[in-house]
C-alpha cells in the first residue's frame, strides 16, 4: 500500500534532511558539534537549532563508521561509566562499540524507562537526540524487534519530560517508533499487526501535544494514525479522526505532504473524488520531485492519476514525461491509453497485465471503478462520431453482452452529463444533440476562478511559512523605550541649560 511510499520519503525523513554540514567531517565530530547546537536551542528557545542538527542525520547515517560515532557521541555527553542513561543507549549498539559492561541482550531494551531523571535533566535534549540516533541505527540494520522494545520505552520517556525544547526530536522519535511496529509479524492489513496494539499510544501522545501546543508531534502523530487505519482499511475510523482533529497550520512541509496524500486516499475510497482531486493535487505540488523524496512524488502522483480518471478527466501527457516519473507511471501510462480512447478489452488487458503493480501501489481496487468510465468513454467518443447511431452497432464496437444493457449504460451516461444525446427507444438509436458553445456557459468562469483561488492559496501559504527572528518585537521595544530615555535626558540638559544661561543673564545684568 504505502509502506513502500512512506519508506522512501521517511527512511530518516531524508527530504528535509539533505542541508546538513559538510560532508568531509567525521560522524564523530558533527555529533558533538550538534551537542552544541542543541544545547544554543535550550538556552535561547530557538527550534531552529535542533532542526539543523536533525539535517545531519542523513549524512552521519551514510558514515561507515556510524556506530563508532555514536558510541564516542554517547561517552563525550555522559563521561561516567555507570551513568545509567548512557547504559541505556549503548545495550542497542553492538557489543564491540558499546560499554565494556553492556551486554547485548534482549532484556536491555525494557530499561529505556528506567533512566533515572537526574542523570539527564540537565542535557534532557541531548539524550534524547543520541537516542534518536539509536532508532536510526537500529531501523538501518533492520532490528526491528529491538527497536520496537526501545522506542516504546523511549517515546514515553520523551512524553513525561514535557520540554518545549525537543518538540523536534520527539516528534521524530514517534515516527520511528511506528515504523519499527510496521516491519513487526504479522504485517498490515492483518487485523493482529501490532500496528493495532500501538495506536492507544499514539493517541494518548496526540492528546498531549494538543494540550501542550507541540504543533510538531501532533501533525507527526496524526499523520501516523492515518497511515495505521489506511494500512488495516479501517477507513471509518481514519474519518473520525480527521473530522475530531485539526492539523496544525505550522506543521512541516513534509508532514503537511504526507497528510494531504493519506486525505486524498480516504476521500477517494469514499468516493469524494472532487476532494480528494485537490487534497492530491496539493500533496504533489509541495513534495519534492527529486532526491530521496522522489518514491513519496511518484506514488502521490500515482493515485492522482487514478482520481482524474475516475473524475472522467484525462491526465496531460507530459506528467508522463518527467525523468522522475517516466518508469515509474509507465503502467498508468497504458491504462490511461485504454481509458482515453474508450477500449474495454485493452483496459482489461492493462489491469492483468499489471494487477501485481497495482496491488503494491495500493490503487487496484480504485482502478476496478474504471470499468464503467472507459465505457462511458467508449459512448462518448461514439456520440461524437454519429449523430445517430443504433444500439447495436454501441454493443459490437464497445463489446457490451446485449442492447439492454447498452441501452442502461447509455441512458446512465446521458443522466450523469458524460453526452448530450437522447434515446430512440422505439427504434433503438442514440441521438446526439449537437455541441453548445462552451463561452456561453459559466465553465470558462469557474476555471479561472479555480485558477485565480490556487494561485491566492499558494500566495497565503508562503506569507506564512516566511521566519521571522524570534522576540524581534522585544528588541524594538526596548530600543523604543532607550530611544524614549534618551529624549528625557535631552529635553532635561535643555531644560538645565536654558536655566543656566537665564542665570547668567540676571548677573550681567546686575553688573550693568
Amino acid at each position: 500500500m504505502a509502506d513502500k511510499m512512506d519508506i522512501d520519503a521517511a527512511n530518516g525523513d531524508k527530504e528535509e534532511e539533505k542541508v546538513g554540514p559538510a560532508p568531509n567531517l567525521p560522524a564523530e565530530r558533527i555529533i558533538t558539534n550538534n551537542f552544541n547546537l542543541i544545547n544554543q536551542a535550550v538556552d535561547s528557545f530557538d527550534a531552529r537549532f535542533t532542526l539543523r542538527a536533525l539535517r545531519s542525520i542523513a549524512t552521519i547515517r551514510k558514515a561507515t563508521d556510524f556506530p563508532e560515532a555514536l558510541a564516542f557521541g554517547i561517552r563525550t555527553a555522559f563521561p561516567k561509566p555507570q551513568n545509567n542513561a548512557r547504559r541505556v543507549l549503548e545495550e542497542m549498539l553492538p557489543e564491540k562499540v558499546g560499554s565494556g559492561g553492556a551486554q547485548q541482550n534482549g532484556g536491555g531494551e525494557a530499561n529505556g524507562a528506567a533512566v533515572k531523571e537526574q542523570d539527564v535533566v540537565e542535557i534532557a535534549e541531548v539524550w534524547v537526540y543520541l537516542g534518536l540516533l539509536v532508532q536510526v541505527y537500529l531501523f538501518d540494520h533492520q532490528e526491528y524487534q529491538r527497536g520496537a522494545d526501545f522506542s516504546s520505552n523511549f517515546v514515553e520517556k520523551i512524553r513525561s519530560f514535557n520540554r518545549r525544547t525537543m518538540d523536534p526530536i520527539g516528534a521524530k522519535a514517534y515516527f520511528y517508533y511506528a515504523l519499527f511496529h510496521e516491519n513487526l509479524a504479522p504485517l498490515p492489513p492483518s487485523k493482529q499487526s501490532p500496528v493495532i496494539e500501538i495506536r492507544p499510544v499514539l493517541m494518548a501522545a496526540l492528546r498531549s501535544a494538543v494540550i501542550r501546543k507541540d504543533d510538531e508531534t501532533q501533525a507527526a502523530v496524526t499523520v501516523l494514525l492515518l497511515r495505521s487505519y489506511i494500512s488495516t482499511a479501517d477507513i471509518t475510523q481514519a474519518d473520525l479522526l480527521i473530522a475530531q482533529t485539526q492539523f496544525p497550520a505550522s506543521a512541516a512541509n513534509n508532514q503537511v505532504c504526507r497528510y494531504l496524500y493519506y486525505l486524498g486516499r480516504i476521500r477517494a475510497i469514499q468516493l469524494a473524488y472532487t476532494e480528494a482531486h485537490a487534497n492530491l493535487e496539493s500533496a504533489t505540488r509541495k513534495s519534492p520531485t527529486a532526491g530521496p523524496a522522489v518514491g513519496f512524488y511518484q506514488q502521490a502522483t500515482k493515485l492522482l492519476i487514478v482520481v482524474e480518471l475516475l473524475m472522467g478527466d484525462i491526465p496531460e501527457r507530459s506528467t508522463f514525461r518527467q525523468p522522475s516519473l517516466e518508469a515509474a507511471l509507465h503502467p498508468y501510462f497504458k491504462l490511461v491509453q485504454a481509458v482515453r480512447v474508450g477500449d474495454l478489452q485493452a483496459f482489461l488487458k492493462c489491469v492483468h497485465a499489471y494487477e501485481q503493480q497495482f496491488r503494491s501501489d495500493g490503487t487496484y481496487t480504485l482502478i476496478l471503478r474504471l470499468r464503467q468510465n472507459v465505457i462511458k468513454t467508449g459512448v462518448r467518443m461514439l456520440s461524437l462520431s454519429y449523430s445517430r447511431i443504433s444500439l447495436r452497432d454501441i454493443c459490437t464496437r464497445l463489446h457490451i453482452s446485449s442492447e439492454e444493457s447498452a441501452e442502461y449504460i447509455t441512458a446512465k451516461a446521458i443522466r450523469d452529463g458524460v453526452i448530450e444525446a437522447t434515446l430512440d427507444h422505439t427504434h433503438g438509436h442514440l441521438i446526439t444533440t449537437p455541441a453548445r458553445d462552451a463561452y456561453s456557459t459559466t465553465e470558462p468562469s469557474e476555471a479561472f476562478h479555480a485558477r485565480i483561488e490556487a494561485l491566492l492559496g499558494m500566495r497565503d501559504e508562503c506569507v506564512m511559512a516566511m521566519r521571522y527572528p524570534m522576540n524581534k518585537h522585544r528588541q524594538e521595544i526596548a530600543e523604543a523605550a532607550k530611544a524614549r530615555e534618551r529624549e528625557r535626558e535631552l529635553a532635561k540638559e535643555i531644560i538645565e541649560g536654558d536655566a543656566d544661561a537665564d542665570d547668567g543673564d540676571e548677573g550681567g545684568f546686575e553688573g550693568m
